[in-house]
């Protein structure tokens, strides 16, 4: 008994996302779509300085993305 109450309590939890963890997915898809918009930008820049700025931008943006993953 005390296993299916465990059992019918997990799965009730698991369709459910915390307010924190819904923060935390929304702030990843704005990085992600930050990550594109800068991509997208390195493969049209010609300026060695924009393109370095435009690199360290990324790597940025790479290690929010880890660490809130």
């Amino acid at each position: 008994q005390v296993e299916a109450k465990t059992t019918v309590s997990d799965r009730n939890n698991n369709g459910q996302k915390t307010a924190e963890q819904l923060s935390t997915e929304s702030e990843i898809r704005g990085l992600q779509l930050s990550r594109t918009r800068i991509v997208n930008d390195l493969e049209t820049a010609t300026n060695p300085h924009y393109r370095k700025s435009l690199e360290a931008a990324l790597s940025h943006l790479d290690e929010k993305i880890a660490k809130l993953k």
